[in-house]
């Protein structure tokens, strides 16, 4: 039995059925993006100046297909970070935005549940 994950997002929330092996893989993508978008921040400087860093391309299918994209060439910081989550099944697709650091914030608690 898993546990159903909540991911806050700006304006409401999606809940979905997600294993905690899913999330410690999940988890380990994000900590690798916020280490990236750290040590750009370090080093200062416009974002189109830094040298290109891969984007997250994290994707799951399980009860549900989950893929959560980000390019952390755009951003200045984790805390300015936002990525692409869309999430669908065989009858509905939703896609929408959430900010890195609360992605990340809700991926911790659950694995911390």
């Amino acid at each position: 039995m898993t546990t159903p994950l909540t991911l806050n997002l700006s304006q409401g929330s999606i809940r979905f059925t997600f294993s905690p092996e899913a999330a410690q893989g999940l988890k380990a993508d994000l900590d690798g993006l916020m280490a990236t978008l750290k040590a750009a921040a370090a080093q200062g400087g416009e974002p189109a100046r830094r040298p290109p860093q891969p984007a997250l391309e994290y994707r799951h299918t399980g009860d549900v297909f989950l893929e959560v994209f980000c390019n952390p060439n755009i951003w200045p910081s984790p805390f300015a970070a936002k990525a692409l989550i869309t999430l669908r099944d065989d009858r509905i697709r939703v896609t929408t935005e959430a900010e890195i650091s609360q992605i990340y914030d809700d991926i911790s608690a659950y694995l911390s549940e």
